[in-house]
């Protein structure tokens, strides 16, 4: 475990205090105020972390919580290149944007650099995955999938997104749930969840996996059939079983992480800032607007998350033969 790891949970207490304070959020003329904020989302512009940068960008400056933001994209190896820079940044008011599909790609990446070597500050969001079927499909539950995938093998086509990524390890965790051989999986990566979705509905592919808002609409419009969801509880209106009852469970999170060299002072500013602009009616309305689900964790608590998704997502890697 990292440094700055450790010395996060030696401040758990103050971070969750700061955190149960963050509900009045005080004006940047403060005296602990922080004058610059630099955000980096480590991606090109437009996908989920940039939306996330800028996200927090529009919230802290309308919260007038530090004078200025400024966001930065460093794109990528799925992230890794700009955790690299995190590594060597020596700013102490510094965040990065990072999220479960980072976790993946410092493995399948071989990176030298690791989250371990960061100061995880808060998660903020999360998406539930969902795995779909066309209309048409013989496969009424999920439990009808893995069987065809276990009897026809490579013959059951699986789509998602990039190799490696959020989709493709939790089609491994489900195969895994039931024994099934990894070397059985199909799996077809796409670039973007439109693609996955052109492939589903022109019966290219016979299952496809993304975040619920990928395919909600064509599930709501009746074109897609939803057979379950990984997150912890049921979806209200999907009106489909959770994976937990198959012991899987995994959401795409995304939050922010600091450079591993600053002080516990500026991880608490750091922290009070975000846990304020969580409390900002700026952010809720940000998080209405993009439909994102509320997850906010900081402390010690955040830190053990972290470890756990680190923990658990090689296993998942190795198990679909992506990592040794």
């Amino acid at each position: 475990m990292g440094t700055a790891w450790r010395r996060a949970v030696a401040v758990a207490a103050a971070g969750l205090v700061l955190a149960g304070c963050g509900q009045g959020a005080k004006s940047a003329s403060g005296g602990d105020s922080i004058a610059k904020l630099e955000i980096m989302a480590p991606a090109d512009p437009g996908g989920g972390w940039d939306q996330t940068a800028r996200s927090m960008q529009t919230a802290v400056q309308g919260a007038k919580l530090a004078n200025s933001v400024q966001v930065t994209n460093v794109g990528g190896a799925g992230g890794t290149v700009g955790l690299q820079k995190l590594v060597n940044e020596r700013s102490e008011s510094f965040l990065m944007i990072t999220g479960l599909v980072m976790v993946g790609a410092v493995e399948t990446n071989a990176s030298s650099a690791r989250l371990e070597e960061t100061t995880p500050i808060a998660r903020l969001t999360a998406e539930d995955e969902v795995v779909v079927v066309p209309s048409d499909s013989p496969h009424k539950t999920i439990d009808d999938l893995l069987k065809a995938v276990e009897e026809k093998g490579k013959g059951v086509s699986i789509t998602g997104g990039s190799a490696g990524g959020t989709d493709h390890i939790l089609a491994g965790m489900l195969l895994k749930a039931k024994n099934i051989d990894s070397a059985k999986l199909n799996y077809v990566p796409y670039s973007g969840g439109g693609e996955s979705l052109a492939a589903l509905l022109g019966n290219k592919v016979d299952a496809g996996i993304s975040g619920i808002g990928e395919y909600k609409e064509q599930i709501k419009a009746g074109k897609l059939r939803a057979l379950g969801t990984s997150g912890p509880n049921p979806v209200p209106d999907l009106n489909v079983p959770t994976f937990k009852e198959l012991g899987v469970e995994l959401i795409n999170w995304r939050g922010v992480v600091a450079p591993a060299s600053i002080s516990a002072e500026a991880k608490q500013r750091l922290t009070k800032l975000v846990t304020e602009m969580h409390a900002s009616e700026q952010w809720k309305e940000e998080l209405s607007k993009k439909g994102w689900t509320d997850t906010f964790l900081t402390g010690s608590e955040f830190s053990t998350f972290m470890a756990k998704e680190i923990g658990r997502v090689k296993p998942a890697l190795q198990n679909i033969g992506l990592v040794k």
